[in-house]
């Protein structure tokens, strides 16, 4: 499937809920996305990029003592905006989510920025703390698998593709195996590189085509040599979920099998000048078995195949549902539809 008529979003995985804040006015142009599993969520995280912007990281790791994440925050602002994970503690902290310590709670929030500071106009308009409070209570507010706003929305906000001469966004989509399983994938895109299979000359409003077969990709160096006349701060960011019962070093090895969607979808990508982060999530509502009579660890990679798959198509979504925008700062086109033509995932 095309990323115009991708399948599904991140909130079919039951119980995940996303909620967006963001400004585009006044010199703004950022905003935040919080991801908000059910309790008792295990995850993990992956960090490829060379430029991350990225906070409590470290407590996903298989190694350390929690195994719970209580939210995850995407946000604009770069490290500025990193604060924002100060507000998604705060609303998780008086729900009573968090990791039981003498005297209370301290919840596990994740989060991860993108670099998109100034892109309005104003510098010092960065997402803030009351903002990452309201992108939570905005996804806590939502019902059981809703909509999932798309494009110039959240932390896609102020997202740019194309070495900034593209406007890039929030994409999703999912796929259901076999048992129930179902993996989401939800996608701020925001990437030194471009679609692979699509050169910059191609990349005009409409439809544009990408093929496994004989596409036209920009060389990785030329690409490179180009960042240098603008400003190389990038980062695409995803969040992958499933109702699979995971540990927290099988989601740690799933967020490192998704980097290879990553990969699929943006040429180049993981480069020095981006923060390429996958998270991953696992509700554990349905048990690991897909029925094909192999031993275990067969099923999980395929589910980490199809978490791959899944990435690819949210964040070429992310790219088709991006619209326009013109702020003082200046005018960042719509970068088109973007259609593949192998078929569903």
């Amino acid at each position: 499937m095309g990323a115009m008529g991708a399948q599904g979003k991140i909130t079919d995985v039951p119980g995940i809920r996303v909620g967006h804040q963001q400004k585009s006015d006044g010199g703004w142009l950022t905003g935040v996305t919080v991801v908000l599993p059910p309790p008792g969520t295990v995850g993990s995280v992956d960090v490829r990029g060379g430029g991350p912007a990225t906070f409590e990281t470290d407590a996903l790791d298989p190694t350390t003592l929690s195994q719970r994440v209580d939210a995850v925050v995407l946000t604009g602002g770069s490290a500025f905006g990193l604060v924002t994970a100060r507000g998604a503690q705060r609303w998780c902290e008086e729900d009573g989510r968090g990791f039981p310590v003498l005297g209370g709670l301290v919840p596990i929030v994740p989060a991860a920025g993108i670099f998109d500071l100034g892109r309005g106009g104003d510098f010092s308009a960065r997402p803030d703390e009351e903002m990452g409070y309201a992108a939570t209570a905005a996804a806590a507010a939502q019902p059981e698998g809703h909509d999932v706003e798309r494009g110039n929305v959240g932390a896609g906000t102020g997202a740019v593709i194309g070495r900034g001469k593209y406007k890039g966004g929030v994409g999703t989509a999912s796929i259901t195996l076999e048992n129930g399983i179902t993996i989401g994938a939800l996608a701020v895109v925001n990437a030194l590189g471009l679609p692979l299979g699509t050169s910059t000359p191609r990349a005009e409003p409409g439809s544009v085509r990408l093929s496994d077969e004989g596409a036209s990709t920009p060389r990785v160096s030329a690409v490179a040599a180009e960042a240098a006349e603008g400003t190389p701060l990038n980062t695409t960011l995803v969040v992958v979920a499933t109702n699979a019962v995971l540990s927290k070093a099988d989601c740690k090895r799933t967020a490192s099998a998704a980097h290879a969607g990553l990969a699929r979808a943006l040429n180049p990508s993981h480069t020095l000048a981006d923060g390429d982060t996958v998270f991953c999530l696992a509700t554990g509502a349905v048990e690991l078995d897909l029925g094909s009579g192999l031993p275990r660890p067969f099923d999980l990679i395929s589910l980490q195949s199809a978490a791959a798959d899944v990435v690819t198509e949210a964040i070429l979504d992310g790219v088709s549902r991006a619209g326009s925008v013109t702020t003082p700062a200046g005018e960042i086109a719509a970068y088109g539809p973007v259609v593949r033509y192998h078929g569903p995932i």
